[in-house]
């Protein structure tokens, strides 16, 4: 009886998984330029993205937009005077999944201006669902060489809601950059009992 149980919670959690993940989804393509929203706790910002910044950076962020992926998702890295950072989804199986699947890395195209957008990464071909934004121009990530990397290619640029984005909490800094294992392993019940002033995202969505 518990083998059968079993087997059918593996089942329940394989056919879940299977609808916030398609591996299909990792060879998405972007229009050649879009726009996208997302609703936070501080409000909402626009976003414009154009394929040839950087496509395949560009190709991942439309489809994990599209996808539903930045959904009930903290802002868990937001250093003042420098970048506001997510991409760490609740769901850790769902994380687990997009993590296979590493893009190639491409040169830095434009410069990593205040409110531009880049995918967050940490060697060859790491970049997979965390970005951050620029809160002030940070031309030296432009050229930062970093385990056989260099730069941090830009994907999309915030156009509406600056002031937004400029009102995420900040005060702890880059705690939780240092406690991205935490964040990975208990998901959001962990940020909102021992960071409870985090902002979320609450959706993000292709505007038409």
């Amino acid at each position: 009886m518990k083998k059968v149980t079993l087997f059918f919670a593996l089942l329940l959690l394989f056919s879940c998984s299977k609808k916030l993940f398609n591996e299909k989804w990792t060879k998405e393509k972007a229009p050649s330029e879009f726009k996208a929203v997302f609703e936070t706790t501080k409000g909402n910002f626009e976003i414009y993205a154009k394929r040839e910044w950087s496509p395949k950076g560009v190709d991942r962020l439309y489809s994990l937009i599209k996808n539903g992926f930045y959904k009930d998702m903290p802002i868990f890295r937001v250093v003042p005077n420098f970048v506001a950072q997510f991409g760490i989804h609740n769901d850790s199986i769902l994380n687990n999944r997009w993590s296979k699947f590493g893009l190639d890395d491409e040169p830095v195209l434009v410069k990593n201006d205040s409110m531009t957008i880049a995918f967050a990464r940490g060697g060859v071909k790491s970049r997979t669902t965390q970005i951050f934004i620029n809160l002030k121009n940070n031309n030296r990530l432009d050229e930062l060489e970093y385990s056989g990397v260099k730069g941090f290619p830009v994907v999309a640029k915030v156009t509406k809601g600056v002031e937004n984005v400029l009102k995420f909490y900040n005060k702890y800094g880059d705690k939780l950059g240092f406690r991205q294992d935490s964040i990975q392993k208990y998901g959001n019940k962990f940020i909102k009992k021992n960071y409870p002033e985090v902002d979320f995202i609450y959706k993000a969505t292709i505007l038409k």
